[in-house]
């Protein structure tokens, strides 16, 4: 690790960035490097300033969050990412995990935690708040047997609506899956509609929950 850990800021509130460069500049092993009010401004400033660590917030417009960590972390030198935000469902959780992300915390986290989250992710570490970690640990004790009954329901999809839950499970657009599995738009958006009657759900989000309980994405 660099004696100076170089970081990224990524929040569409200024407020907030300003607040974190405050905070985070008064650390004498911390340098702000960029900032950036997207997740697209995000892999440009990563690519004009090789952060070793980003601060991600979640809900951003154009390109959120999770999309930016993927993107990042897909990269041959990646940053490491923290997860920075207000909202700790556990979708936004194990979306984050899942795409990379070396932290997850929350805004109302202490300043000097995040500093010595920081620290610690650039040393290899990964961190979780302690309020993220009882929500895993109660998510897998509540999903003792989801694994199975999972598996089952969506063994009545056929082969073609089955990777298109696995594709919504990786936080892939319709255009996404549509050029991925080379058809149209308009078949990916039928596909979709045919899994949600199938299965009863309502929305994209418990696919792709259910998918993650049956260990497929």
């Amino acid at each position: 690790m660099a004696s100076v850990i170089r970081v990224l800021l990524v929040d569409d509130d200024a407020l907030v960035r300003a607040g974190l460069s405050m905070m985070l500049d008064g650390a004498g092993d911390i340098s702000i490097v960029g900032e950036a009010a997207d997740g697209q401004e995000a892999i440009t400033a990563a690519d004009a300033h090789a952060p070793d660590v980003v601060l991600m917030d979640l809900r951003m417009p154009r390109v959120d969050g999770i999309t930016a960590t993927r993107r990042l972390r897909d990269r041959a030198h990646p940053p490491d990412v923290i997860v920075l935000t207000t909202f700790d469902t556990d979708e936004n959780i194990l979306y984050a995990l899942r795409a990379g992300a070396s932290g997850f915390l929350l805004k109302d986290t202490p300043p000097a935690q995040i500093v010595e989250a920081v620290t610690r992710v650039a040393a290899g570490d990964p961190i979780l708040s302690p309020r993220i970690t009882r929500r895993l640990m109660d998510r897998t004790v509540a999903q003792a047997g989801a694994y199975e009954r999972a598996r089952a329901v969506l063994g009545g999809l056929t082969s073609r609506e089955h990777e298109v839950a696995l594709s919504i499970a990786h936080g892939r657009t319709n255009a996404d899956i549509a050029a991925e599995l080379f058809m149209s738009v308009t078949t990916v958006k039928a596909h979709v509609s045919s899994i949600l009657t199938k299965l009863s759900l309502d929305n994209r989000t418990q696919i792709a929950l259910l998918a993650h309980d049956a260990g497929l994405a």
